[in-house]
């Protein structure tokens, strides 16, 4: 899921000259910031998650500490968060990471690329690996302290008006979809396309594209998809899990005593999980409702998936000859997911695979 098309253009009007009005700072003993979200108030679970954080702060604070979370475009544009931050425009924001890999590739190891780490892999790899380290030396370059907040775990792969069956399908074949997601779509032939989520329906239904993707059953079933593209696709290769983050304005950080940092770092945690668990617990709901629509549940051919792999495995070692932040940071990525792979093949999946097929 790109969502980089459709929170551009959510109440962006009038707000350039709000984006640069100054932060709130602590007067008189209680502390005041404020969050800007890169996300709609239409995406509920994102939204609602960034507001559980903020009630969090100040309950442990006993409402010495507050911030208050503002949706796309009212206090700056949804992608110019990590300005802000970094700046100081603003003391936090809410995004998904891999919106500003045109900054440099290396912001998406904090969110999502083709092929990498599920949701639980990708947990332990930032908390207990090397990952948050990692990452907070790439970030000390923005001025950034980050801290994970939240998941939507693996996403679908989409809406077709047609099947695809194998590579040469793809050829062709205009699709919304963006970041490396798009990059790899482009190496198999197919033609990626940015459009905003409320223009995906009007452009499915004219055949202006052949298919779109965008995150999930949940947030899927608001569009209205399944009318004019019947064919659900799974799974996201492109998201195998996709991780919000929360910036932190460095000086506002160490601005902060022990005790608030602390709360900081737990109300991050606990809306990390709440994200996720609310995205695992509607989605299949959701999806029960689309097939009850009519959607036609496919998953992508093994074809598919291994010429996808195989043009994401290109893109990385060019990237890694490229790019020093990424190389760095891919390496000890890349050899985690051996390791985590190795061990999910074992328990997880053989587990998940047995109760999965088990009547219920």
């Amino acid at each position: 899921m790109d969502r980089r098309s459709l929170i551009k253009h959510a109440g962006v009007a009038g707000v350039l000259a709000a984006g640069a009005a100054p932060a709130v700072h602590a007067q008189g003993g209680a502390i005041r910031w404020r969050l800007a979200s890169s996300f709609p108030k239409s995406l509920d679970v994102l939204i609602g998650g960034t507001e559980e954080f903020a009630k969090q702060v100040s309950i442990m604070s006993g409402g010495k500490f507050t911030i208050s979370v503002h949706t796309a475009g009212e206090l700056m544009p949804a992608f110019g968060v990590v300005d802000g931050v970094q700046n100081g425009t603003v003391e936090c924001a809410h995004t998904a990471p891999y919106y500003f890999f045109g900054k440099d590739e290396a912001f998406a190891l904090d969110c999502s690329i083709p092929f990498g780490l599920n949701s639980r892999q990708l947990t332990a790899w930032m908390f207990a690996g090397n990952g948050l380290k990692l990452m907070r030396e790439f970030y000390k370059n923005y001025n950034i302290v980050n801290f994970p907040m939240g998941n939507s775990g693996a996403q679908m792969g989409g809406w077709y008006r047609k099947q695809i069956k194998s590579v040469a399908d793809i050829k062709g074949m205009k699709m919304r979809i963006g970041g490396f997601g798009g990059k790899i779509l482009s190496r198999l032939g197919g033609v990626p396309q940015n459009i905003p989520a409320g223009e995906i329906y009007q452009a499915l239904e004219k055949g202006t594209v052949d298919a779109a993707e965008w995150i999930g059953p949940y947030d899927d079933l608001k569009l209205g998809l399944y009318k004019v593209a019947p064919h659900y696709y799974y799974p996201g290769w492109w998201e195998g899990s996709t991780q919000f983050s929360l910036y932190v304005n460095q000086k506002a950080y160490d601005g902060l005593t022990a005790e608030n940092k602390a709360i900081i770092e737990a109300a991050a945690s606990h809306a990390h999980v709440n994200i996720q668990a609310n995205y695992d617990y509607k989605n299949p709901g959701a999806l029960k409702t689309l097939v009850g629509q009519g959607s036609k549940l496919h998953a992508f051919s093994n074809d598919i998936m291994i010429a996808a792999f195989k043009a994401t495995q290109e893109v990385y070692a060019e990237l890694s000859a490229s790019n020093p932040n990424w190389k760095k940071i891919y390496a000890d990525f890349n050899a985690y997911r051996g390791e985590a792979n190795l061990w999910f093949r074992f328990t997880e999946a053989r587990f998940d695979n047995f109760m999965q097929s088990q009547r219920l």
